[in-house]
């Protein structure tokens, strides 16, 4: 575990204070965007090393006697089948996933939202899908002009098109898989559909990042547009916070760009706006909570250049990522960074270069750096953890925690009975077998416990690693990067 900058405690209560001060605000109904993830916020916890990544669920769960939750999903995302990148799975899978796990807490899960709804085959199935699972659909749709027409938007033929979502709590928390999927413009949609029905509503937004009270180039802000590198979102000084109050705050650009809808929606519904300014909407209480600024900026380094390696192999993949890649070269140099910073990826370069297979290395949260490489019995990622587990439990590199004899049978089971072509063991199968040798072995039952050690640690492949390999360091709360080049010439890579 590295070392720690953030007071989650703090923020905790904190933020809850907060959001219920926000919600006596409004009477009858409040809108809250959650901007960002309720579960599994990993991001925030990377760059703000202490924060806990089922935070703002837990604070939720104050709330969930008042409180529902409409998941709003792109159906673009849909159409493309966009992954979230840090658990490995579509959108759709994850709206699934959440729509289990908001339950799983005793939390009502209203409805889903399916945003730019344009007659998307994939996006009419998994409406189908939902409605088959009892679960209700509502469908918005593109508005010519938006958000910039302010008379098409808050008309009937702009917000007025969109299916008026059936509420029955009075907080109604608006949430999604991940960024660019609409959550604003539902809460706005609904605020102009609750004034024709001559009901009130209130809207206030909660948003982690950028965090409004830190520069606009401090590397925490920095890494929150490197994380929407393919949105292009822009970090930018608040100009109605500025002019309002004579002082400067971080926001971003979409929130800047739709305040005057929202304010323009507010003065027509309640003959004023309560907030001067996009920052005014939002509760986020996230800056009070940093306790060492320097181990924030460091990690929040390490972040950006997690995202240009991941773009870079991305691009390697064939995907249209170029744009991307720019973006993140410019934070590079607004953070005064470069690839070249991760500096432990080099002694994975330098083992490549003198064995001629693939390698992988690691930083251990004590400065070491260990290193594996690619051998008959297993791929470097596999040899990289084993070494990393010895290095913590201080036993000699030489000793052997899995015998040749348990890796040997295996490696046949796979070639003979099961159809694959490469022998060498991966991480999840190397683990097994670890776990296996730990019930008899003292050496491995050493090693196994280290396990949890390995969380938070910096991990770098010269290769592009397959998703069992990879998935295995996500899991492990390991955080990887990768060389943009595969280890074969092969067309198809799996």
């Amino acid at each position: 575990m590295g070392k720690q900058g953030f007071d989650n405690d703090l923020y905790l209560k904190l933020q809850s204070e907060r959001i219920k001060e926000r919600i006596g605000k409004f009477g009858g109904k409040l809108y809250l965007e959650f901007g960002g993830k309720l579960f599994d916020d990993f991001h925030a916890a990377r760059v703000l090393p202490g924060f806990q990544p089922d935070s703002k669920i837990r604070m939720l769960m104050q709330l969930k006697d008042e409180a529902e939750i409409v998941l709003v999903v792109n159906a673009y995302d849909i159409e493309k089948n966009k992954v979230r990148g840090d658990l490995g799975i579509t959108y759709e899978q994850d709206t699934l996933r959440l729509i289990d796990a908001f339950r799983g807490c005793g939390l009502l899960v209203g409805s889903v939202v399916l945003t730019r709804f344009a007659g998307q085959d994939s996006a009419i199935r998994f409406q189908q899908k939902l409605e088959t699972l009892g679960i209700r659909v509502f469908r918005h749709y593109s508005i010519e002009g938006y958000p910039e027409d302010i008379q098409k938007v808050i008309s009937e033929s702009g917000y007025g098109k969109n299916e008026y979502i059936e509420t029955e709590r009075s907080l109604v928390v608006v949430t999604a898989p991940g960024p660019g999927s609409g959550k604003m413009a539902v809460c706005l949609s609904q605020l102009y559909h609750e004034s024709q029905r001559s009901a009130k509503a209130g809207y206030a937004k909660f948003e982690t990042f950028p965090i409004w009270n830190l520069p606009l180039n401090h590397p925490v802000n920095l890494a929150y547009e490197a994380a929407t590198a393919d949105l292009n979102d822009v970090n930018m000084i608040d100009p109605f916070h500025l002019e309002a109050y004579g002082t400067t705050s971080v926001n971003y650009n979409r929130d800047v760009e739709i305040f005057p809808v929202v304010r323009a929606m507010f003065q027509r519904i309640y003959g004023s706006c309560p907030y001067q300014s996009p920052t005014d909407m939002g509760v986020n209480m996230v800056g009070s909570c940093i306790t060492d600024d320097d181990a924030c900026r460091k990690a929040s380094c390490n972040e950006i250049l997690r995202r240009y390696f991941t773009a870079l192999c991305d691009k390697r993949k064939g995907l249209p990522v170029d744009g991307a890649i720019s973006k993140l070269k410019l934070l590079m140099t607004k953070a005064q960074i470069a690839p070249e910073d991760r500096a432990f990826a080099q002694a994975a370069r330098d083992k490549k270069e003198e064995t001629g297979e693939p390698a992988a290395s690691l930083e251990l949260p004590d400065g070491r750096v260990v290193v594996g490489k690619t051998s008959k019995l297993m791929g470097a990622s596999s040899a990289l953890l084993l070494n990393s587990l010895k290095a913590l439990a201080g036993i000699d590199k030489e000793v052997d925690l899995i015998s040749r004899e348990v890796i040997e049978p295996v490696q046949e089971l796979k070639i003979r009975y099961l159809g694959n072509h490469n022998p060498r063991l991966h991480t999840n199968e190397v683990l097994i077998a670890l776990s296996i040798a730990a019930a008899h072995d003292t050496n491995a039952k050493n090693a196994f416990d280290q396990l949890p050690l390995l969380k938070g640690c910096e991990v770098h492949s010269t290769v592009i690693l397959t998703e069992a390999d990879a998935g295995t360091f996500r899991k492990l709360g390991m955080n990887l990067t990768c060389d943009p080049q595969y280890q074969t010439k092969k067309l198809f890579h799996n």
